[in-house]
């Protein structure tokens, strides 16, 4: 019997269980004008998120993540709490809500997520932030971040620097 795999070219048989499923990895490249739209921002005075290992994760593996991004604008110089930041409930970025309502392809089956229109200040703005969350957050730069800045880190970025912090979790 010939075996489909091969390691080094060498065949291999038996049952091979998959890993976890990893996002595939983008070059620092493609991560450079998601940033640069946010910075070019007259009223982004910074942003940030954390990033690190889970010492424990209910059983599940421990792996490396970036969580939380944030964003503070001219508006918010007031608050001091980051979470309070994060863009997906951000007091002066605006918001975009929905809900779960009927597949047109499979009526009484499963629901679909449908976006409400945009409310707030400046969509374009806020859609520059969330395509930042999206590549911060989905997994796709995780190799470039953990690089960059390291495991168990709190990053702040703006114009004039980044600062890098150790960041205590749980």
């Amino acid at each position: 019997m010939t075996s489909a795999r091969n390691f080094l070219g060498i065949p291999v048989q038996g049952d091979i269980t998959p890993g976890a499923t990893r996002v595939e990895q983008k070059p620092i490249e493609e991560l450079q004008p998601i940033i640069q739209a946010v910075l070019d921002d007259p009223t982004i005075v910074e942003f940030g998120w954390r990033q690190y290992t889970p010492y424990f994760n209910d059983g599940d593996p421990c792996e490396f993540s970036a969580y939380g991004l944030w964003v503070r604008t001219d508006a918010d110089k007031d608050v001091d709490d980051q979470y309070e930041l994060e863009v997906y409930s951000h007091p002066s970025l605006g918001k975009v809500s929905g809900s779960w309502v009927a597949n047109p392809e499979n009526p009484g089956g499963s629901k679909v997520w449908q976006d409400s229109p945009y409310e707030g200040p400046d969509e374009a703005r806020y859609r520059r932030c969330k395509a930042l969350s999206a590549a911060v957050e989905g997994g796709a730069f995780e190799h470039v971040l953990l690089e960059a800045f390291g495991d168990h880190a709190q990053v702040t970025v703006r114009r004039d620097g980044i600062e890098v912090e150790f960041y205590q979790h749980d």
